[in-house]
């Protein structure tokens, strides 16, 4: 089994990331949604990045709001809850090899590899895939590997995958990423026809290689973006 290489806390703001955490608690306790209560390692896996040095420098001081904030080139990062649910919904493992597609600051990537054994996250938006990099890189975070690139296709060189979480809303799942799914796997992505009215999804595979679908609540989400390269 891999053990997580993730680094130790950052006591640097740490009341500020005590407060999220109750931020999140509260919220999924009042969503009206089947997951009322966040697993527990999810939150101390929050609680433990400082998210404050994964965004950029001008929205620092609202990192740890419970709002999405812009981190350039017309990409947000979620708002925590949102971040603590996908994260929950995945049902990630120690030892786990997860697939990421949409880096953007390079949070998620962050706080799963407090979580798993090995993220594997992809960027398309080239410039942010670098400072993402280069930030985990910097933080620590041995077990995250970035590459910028169209996650539409997955990461085929790594697969298959324990769990794949989608960070951008795309109006059908990709048979790429489906495909790259190991057989007992959790994919979990927003899907749907209008970046307003999208679905928060969790595919499952089963053993036979079907897969089954459940809503858990509306949400929003930049766009999953395709290389326009042939």
């Amino acid at each position: 089994m891999l053990i997580s290489a993730a680094p130790a806390p950052v006591a640097e703001r740490a009341s500020e990331r005590e407060l999220m955490i109750l931020t999140i608690e509260n919220m999924a306790a009042t969503a009206g949604t089947s997951h009322s209560r966040i697993d527990p390692k999810v939150l101390d896996a929050m609680r433990r990045v400082p998210r404050h040095l994964l965004v950029p420098h001008e929205v620092r001081p609202e990192a740890y709001r419970n709002t999405p904030l812009p981190i350039g080139y017309d990409q947000t990062i979620s708002q925590p809850y949102i971040v603590a649910l996908m994260t929950d919904l995945l049902d990630a493992k120690p030892g786990h090899k997860v697939l990421e597609v949409g880096t953007g600051s390079g949070y998620q990537a962050a706080v799963l590899a407090h979580l798993v054994g090995q993220v594997y996250t992809i960027e398309i938006v080239e410039p942010l895939a670098k400072r993402a990099a280069g930030q985990l890189k910097a933080l620590g975070y041995d077990n995250v590997t970035v590459r910028a690139g169209d996650g539409y296709a997955g990461w085929p060189s790594q697969a298959p995958f324990d769990r794949i979480i989608v960070t951008a809303g795309a109006d059908h799942v990709p048979k790429p990423l489906v495909d790259q799914l190991k057989p007992g796997g959790i994919m979990v992505i927003p899907v749907g026809n209008n970046g307003n009215q999208l679905q928060l999804t969790v595919l499952s595979k089963d053993s036979k290689g079907r897969i089954r679908k459940r809503g858990v609540l509306p949400v929003r989400f930049v766009p999953l973006v395709r290389s326009t390269r042939s």
